[in-house]
C-alpha cells in the first residue's frame, strides 16, 4: 500500500467522524457511557467480521501490554475525558479546546523517525486551528470556576488523542486487526462506568436504533480502522491538518438536517480550513500533479 493510498483511507475517517454529532443527536437521550459501550461493541464486531476467512487475523490480539495500553488508553481514555469535559464545561469551549489534537498530531509527528516537519505543515495546521476558532466564535458563553475541571479534561483529551495517533506510527508493526480488540475492551470499560454512574436508557424508536447502529458501523467503527491505516502508513502531517475539516463538515451535516443554521462564521471557517488543508497537503498534491503531467 502506498503512502498516498493510506492517506486517502485515513481521510475517510475524518468524513465518518463528521457524522458523529448528527448520529448522536438522532440517538435521543441515551447516556454517554452507555452509548459508548453500545457503539464500541458494534465497532469491535465490525472488525471481527473482517476476520472471516483469515485465520491469521486472531493472532493480532496477541500483543505486548504496552500495545494494549496505547490502544485502550487512546480509545477509552480520550472518550472518557471528552465526556467529562462536556459534563462540566460549556460544549463550545470544550469542543474548541479538544480540537487542539490535529495541531498536536502535526507537531508530535516531528519526533517520529524519518519524518520531517516542514513550514507548510505547520502553516496548514495553524490555519485549520484559526478556522476552528472562527467556527466556534460567537457560541461561547463564558465559564465559571466550577467548569475549569471540564476545560482541563478537554485539553488532556486532545493530548491523549494526539499521542495515541502518533504512537500508532511507532507501533506500525501492529496489524490494524488489533483495533477490534481495542474497541471491544473500550466497550467493556464504558459499560462498567455506565453501570456505576448512569441510568440505563434504551432507544425507543427505530430511528434511534438505526442511529446507534450507524454510529457503531461508521464513526465508532470503520473510522478507527481507517485512521489506524492512515496513521501507520500515510502522511501523518497531512492527516493531522486535514482533521480540522471534521467540525466544519459536522456543522454542515447538522445544517443539512435542520439542527443548525448557516452563518458567515461557517463560510469563513470553511475557507480557512480548506486552505490550511491544501497547504498542508502541498507535497501530496504536487507529486500527483507532476506525475499526471
Amino acid at each position: 500500500m502506498t503512502s498516498r493510498t493510506a492517506t486517502l483511507i485515513g481521510l475517510t475517517a475524518i468524513l465518518l467522524w463528521s457524522l458523529l454529532a448528527l448520529l448522536t443527536v438522532a440517538t435521543g437521550t441515551i447516556p454517554a457511557f452507555q452509548l459508548a459501550a453500545m457503539t464500541f461493541a458494534i465497532g469491535g464486531l465490525v472488525g471481527l467480521l473482517t476476520w472471516i476467512g483469515r485465520s491469521e487475523a486472531a493472532a493480532s490480539l496477541r500483543q505486548p501490554p504496552v500495545v494494549w495500553a496505547v490502544g485502550i488508553g487512546g480509545l477509552f481514555g480520550y472518550h472518557a475525558l471528552y465526556f467529562l469535559a462536556l459534563r462540566f464545561a460549556p460544549p463550545a469551549e470544550a469542543g474548541l479546546l479538544n480540537y487542539l489534537w490535529p495541531l498536536l498530531i502535526v507537531l508530535f509527528s516531528s519526533f517520529l523517525p524519518g519524518e520531517r516537519l516542514a513550514v507548510h505543515h505547520v502553516i496548514g495546521a495553524v490555519l485549520g486551528l484559526v478556522g476552528t476558532v472562527t467556527l466556534f466564535a460567537g457560541n461561547t458563553s463564558g465559564f465559571a470556576p466550577g467548569q475549569v475541571p471540564g476545560l482541563i479534561a478537554a485539553v488532556v483529551a486532545a493530548f491523549v488523542w494526539g499521542a495515541y495517533s502518533v504512537l500508532s506510527r511507532r507501533l506500525k508493526a501492529v496489524p490494524t486487526d488489533a483495533v477490534a480488540g481495542f474497541c471491544l475492551a473500550t466497550a467493556a470499560l464504558a459499560a462498567l462506568v455506565h453501570l456505576g454512574v448512569e441510568t440505563t436508557v434504551w432507544p425507543t424508536t427505530t430511528l434511534q436504533w438505526l442511529a446507534v447502529l450507524g454510529l457503531g458501523i461508521g464513526p465508532v467503527g470503520a473510522a478507527f480502522y481507517a485512521w489506524d491505516i492512515g496513521m501507520k502508513r500515510g502522511d501523518i502531517r497531512v492527516l493531522g491538518a486535514a482533521s480540522y475539516a471534521t467540525p466544519l463538515l459536522s456543522t454542515g451535516f447538522l445544517i443539512a438536517a435542520g439542527y443548525a443554521k448557516a452563518s458567515a462564521n461557517i463560510a469563513i471557517a470553511a475557507i480557512l480550513i480548506a486552505g490550511g488543508g491544501l497547504i498542508a497537503a502541498k507535497d501530496m498534491v504536487w507529486k500527483k500533479t507532476v506525475k499526471s503531467g
